[in-house]
């Protein structure tokens, strides 16, 4: 990376203040505002035991402050980008950092769960990190390339610090309790935020206006009544189906007022021809439909068939990291700059459509192999996912949501296509394993309810293939 400091002028509908800065310094700062985010969303994976133990709790009541965060996250994105255009990115950014230390103190100091809750929920005020990252460097580095590889860099962590983070929040739980993990984000938290608040510049949007509360509580309640219908869903059997039906209801008047809000507010928190655009609901579906199709294959799926011993490969729950999470967190990492240029030179779309035919090309190959048991094959397909997917089709959807985003609302979209990342996710836990469950066979030896699951997930990433090809084509972020 060449550290030299930008003269160009601010892309159209920005304002920076201050001197020009360094691209490595701030680099530096945004890195680490992203690692703090990385292992609050992460690290916390392998001691979830520690924390059941410790605190005398269920997997479920544990499980639910993990939901908690994610769905915190997902809220938060919505609207804080859009805050940031307004009264300033660095001073967002920077209280969204001190607030995640705030909720990593709370959660290392907790005796119930209760109290482990309200603190993952504040740490969930993080959520849009990424995003306002990756504007911030936009505003710094105008050349397609330089940012698209930049680019890269920066979303490239948000798929896992190359597997160190679950590494060592296991190592962490282990000896020293699940305290200590939080702690230590704590501690990157606080670093994050001296970074951000000394090296990063201000910049903020050039037009003026007021913030829309009206319509971000109703989009708040939107969305969070999707996401926790969707958590709901995924219980299958043990879900609440009338009261899950009644939150999508919730959900669907709620934006029905939100579309009211907008059409008629003179100062909308984003103007429904914005909304209307295909280059803002074709990425937003396309979204979700990549992160429902290979989420829960990825991070559920395969996980549990090499853990499981009848028709699986067996291995303990670190072999299995080993094999299928820390390969594809390293190929997403190594691959995420690469693809970066590559979208900006070769174009977004072009490279997008490239990494969802990979990673559905890799389901299939686990989908023909399941029955091999092979390690080595499993390897193998966790790489290729990691390269087609975390390095390259996440990479290219994160910088979609930048490059098209209206020049006088430069927030909005890269907001909501977070919220789309995470409803994606919740998604695809609920219809994958509905699937698997749906196809499960009598013969515990069989592979037939995995191999189902992967189907789904094929369908869906074809799907959000047919989707991608509606995304206009970023002309401004595109080298000739």
């Amino acid at each position: 990376m060449t550290d030299v400091s930008t003269t160009a002028p601010a892309p159209e509908g920005h304002l920076r203040q201050g001197r020009p800065v360094r691209v490595g310094v701030l680099m530096t700062a945004l890195l680490m505002a992203c690692f703090a985010f990385q292992l609050n969303a992460s690290m916390l994976s392998p001691a979830l035991s520690s924390i059941e133990r410790s605190l005398h709790a269920s997997s479920a009541e544990v499980g639910m402050t993990q939901t908690a965060f994610f769905t915190s996250a997902a809220l938060f994105s919505l609207f804080l980008p859009r805050l940031g255009d307004l009264i300033g990115r660095r001073k967002v950014l920077t209280g969204m950092l001190a607030l995640m230390a705030v909720g990593c103190v709370v959660a290392a100091l907790a005796n119930s769960v209760p109290m482990l809750f309200a603190g993952r929920v504040i740490q969930g005020v993080s959520g849009p990190t990424v995003p306002l990252c990756l504007i911030m460097l936009r505003v710094e580095v105008t050349e397609p390339k330089k940012y698209g590889t930049l680019l890269g860099v920066v979303t490239a962590v948000n798929g896992g610090i190359a597997g160190i983070d679950s590494l060592a929040g296991g190592y962490l739980a282990d000896h020293h309790g699940f305290a200590a993990v939080f702690w230590t984000m704590a501690l990157v938290a606080a670093l994050g935020t001296v970074l951000v608040a000394t090296l990063a510049p201000e910049s903020r949007a050039a037009s003026g206006t007021r913030m829309d509360w009206p319509g971000v509580a109703l989009l708040v309640v939107s969305v969070g009544a999707m996401l926790i219908a969707l958590n709901e869903a995924g219980k299958l059997g043990a879900a609440n189906w009338p009261f899950a039906g009644g939150l999508v209801a919730v959900s669907a008047l709620a934006f029905a007022l939100f579309w009211r809000v907008q059409d008629r507010g003179t100062h909308p928190l984003v103007a429904t021809r914005h909304l209307r655009r295909r280059a803002t609901w074709a990425t937003l579906l396309t979204t979700v439909l990549t992160m429902t199709g290979v989420f829960a294959i990825m991070n559920g799926l395969l996980p549990a068939f090499a853990q499981d011993a009848e028709a699986g490969l067996g291995m303990s729950a670190e072999q299995s990291a080993w094999w299928t999470l820390t390969p594809y967190a390293l190929a997403g990492l190594a691959m995420g700059p690469l693809a970066g240029r590559l979208a900006a030179t070769h174009g977004y779309g072009r490279i997008l459509r490239a990494g969802l035919v990979g990673a559905a090309a890799t389901v299939v190959l686990m989908l023909l192999t399941l029955d091999a048991h092979s390690r080595w094959l499993l390897l193998a397909a966790s790489i290729l996912v990691g390269v087609a997917y975390a390095g390259v089709a996440n990479i290219v959807l994160n910088g979609l949501g930048i490059v098209h985003s209206p020049r006088e609302n430069p927030g909005f979209l890269p907001g909501l296509n977070a919220g789309a990342f995470n409803l994606g996710s919740g998604l695809s836990f609920a219809v994958i394993y509905a699937v698997q469950t749906a196809a499960l066979p009598e013969d515990a030896s069989s592979s037939t309810g995995y191999a189902a699951g992967m189907i789904a997930g094929v369908v869906l990433l074809a799907v959000a293939f047919g989707t991608s090809l509606l995304i206009p084509k970023p002309v401004a972020a595109e080298s000739e």
